[in-house]
């Protein structure tokens, strides 16, 4: 039988590097890291949703915890003169002191901004959910979502797939949208994959999106010192 791995986890030491960078001196450290990095995640995704925050990056030293947002409208995230980024900044302090209680590192947080939105696939998965959250009919949704994908210069190919209770239907199916190649299998293909989900009257839509960017023709070599 053939087994799904995940395009990001699939390319981990090729080209792709880790997103949350630390060292844990022992086991105790290494799970309160773990819990405190996942409920980090796991807030950012639900405080931030609707800015089409398309990344989040984790790196631990010896003095401070950086958080590093990638969004594609970072003035949603900064608020006015700085006051939601203060904000959510005394939010991820607080969260971190109590996922570690012995955690005495300042947080901080660097908001990124994503230039171009159409080439990130958790920004693309959103956009699809939002479009199904205003009850746009699916085909419609996707089709418009591929072409206008399609249409960036470094973008060689694009598959969206949604499923659950298509169009308030009674039995969930699945449809899909593709336009050029989506090679998996292949190590140095730059492939951006994110899932996302759609939150309608008559159940949950799950959104998956590919997206390909080409081949990286000089793949990072790891070294060991």
């Amino acid at each position: 039988m053939t087994h799904t791995v995940h395009p990001y986890a699939h390319r981990l030491g090729t080209i792709r590097d880790w997103k949350s960078r630390w060292f844990a001196a022992d086991a105790k450290s290494y799970r309160e890291n773990l819990r405190s990095d996942e409920l980090i995640r796991r807030f950012l995704k639900k405080r931030l949703r609707g800015t089409y925050t398309s990344d989040v990056e984790i790196e631990r030293s010896s003095g401070e915890i950086r958080i590093i947002v990638s969004t594609a409208r970072p003035g949603l995230v900064i608020g006015r003169s700085g006051e939601n980024a203060t904000k959510l900044r005394a939010e991820l302090t607080r969260l971190v002191q109590e996922a570690a209680p012995a955690e005495r590192r300042a947080v901080k947080l660097d908001v990124v901004e994503v230039r171009q939105p159409e080439a990130s696939a958790a920004v693309v998965a959103y956009m699809v959910a939002e479009g199904l959250e205003k009850r746009m009919p699916f085909r419609r949704v996707l089709k418009s979502t591929v072409e206008k994908v399609a249409a960036v210069r470094e973008i060689e190919g694009i598959r969206i797939a949604i499923s659950g209770r298509l169009g308030g239907a009674e039995m969930s199916r699945k449809e899909e949208a593709k336009k050029g190649r989506i090679p998996l299998q292949t190590l140095r293909a730059d492939i951006d994959f994110a899932h996302e989900e759609a939150y309608l009257p008559y159940g949950v839509i799950g959104i998956k999106v590919w997206i390909y960017r080409g081949q990286v023709n000089e793949p990072r070599r790891r070294t060991l010192a």
